[in-house]
């Protein structure tokens, strides 16, 4: 008697272990970045005459979501920016804050 219930365990752990192992990982298979995301943000810069306001937001230290929202907005006004430096027309951005940000920014 004994001896048919350890191979019948044994068959029981090997098995749920193998379906396991060839599982896909929930929440991950074929999933992609937000299109707008990719276009705003290349070679880890964020162009600052396409991103988004979440995009900015998400991308750059210090800007929250009404500075981020200021920025768009400030494009949509007076056009695309012409240089980085532009940025300090913005209600909200000041010259430090734009230095912690440059290298992380970019026009095009």
């Amino acid at each position: 008697m004994r001896t048919g219930v350890i191979p019948s365990l044994l068959l029981t752990l090997l098995l749920g272990t193998i379906g396991t192992a060839n599982a896909a990982p929930t929440g991950q298979a074929g999933q992609q970045p937000p299109a707008s995301g990719l276009a705003a943000t290349k070679a880890g810069k964020v162009n600052l005459n396409t991103a988004d306001a979440q995009t900015i937001q998400r991308e750059l230290t210090g800007i929250g979501e009404a500075k981020a929202q200021a920025i768009v907005a400030y494009r949509e006004a007076n056009g695309p920016f012409s240089s980085v430096d532009e940025l300090l027309e913005v209600k909200g951005i000041g010259k430090a804050l734009l230095d912690r940000n440059r290298d992380q920014m970019e026009i095009n």
